[in-house]
């Protein structure tokens, strides 16, 4: 797997548009194992490459900014790209209503800092802390979060070990007080994201 996105990994912007139908639904099989709901509005999309090389082609065919803003999709979306022994995450906290969307977020302030990964059940799990990525305040001084955030879940060595043995429980935890739930991992997922640990 591929650690970056550089110049060269980019189809020139007519060809992307004449393949752009096949590879949406390209990546849209390979999201389907990628993704995790917990609770009643937190989804967890596990990014790698293939989703970051989509979204900085998606970028340059919407925006049509030439390659002046190549660079700046580099530097956006590379961040967000695994580099062998970690897990990349956009958590979005997923609500339609404009109005209970504003309420919630005021309630979660500071959510990016209480999201954790286990990995092994019972005596032996490993509880791993989300790092935030980019300098980015996530969350307002008036305490409303936003409804996206970038997540670095750094493993190591034996829980990447173990996170690529068939059947080894997997949870995903957020710990806010206003939003505390739990979901484990789907066998799928888990096989899917092993590819992403070196």
């Amino acid at each position: 797997m591929k650690h970056e996105i550089t110049r060269a990994d980019l189809l020139p912007l007519p060809v992307y548009e004449r393949e752009r139908k096949a590879r949406r639904k390209r990546i849209a099989e390979i999201k389907v194992h990628r993704r995790i709901e917990v609770g009643p509005f937190a989804t967890f999309y596990f990014e790698n490459y293939e989703t970051m090389l989509h979204q900085v082609h998606e970028m340059l065919a919407i925006e049509q900014g030439g390659d002046e803003q190549v660079q700046s999709e580099l530097d956006a979306y590379n961040p967000l790209i695994p580099q062998g022994r970690d897990l990349v995450a956009t958590l979005m906290f997923e609500i339609e209503d404009p109005v209970r969307r504003a309420r919630e977020l005021a309630r979660l302030g500071g959510v990016e800092l209480q999201v954790y990964m286990v990995v092994g059940g019972a005596a032996n799990a490993v509880r791993i802390h989300a790092r935030q990525i980019g300098d980015d305040e996530r969350t307002r001084a008036d305490g409303k979060t936003s409804s996206v955030h970038f997540l670095r879940f750094e493993l190591p060595p034996e829980s990447a070990a173990a996170f690529k043995k068939a059947g080894i429980e997997i949870v995903l935890e957020i710990a806010h007080p206003n939003y505390a739930h739990m979901a484990r991992m789907p066998e799928p997922v888990r096989t899917a994201l092993m590819a992403d640990l070196d």
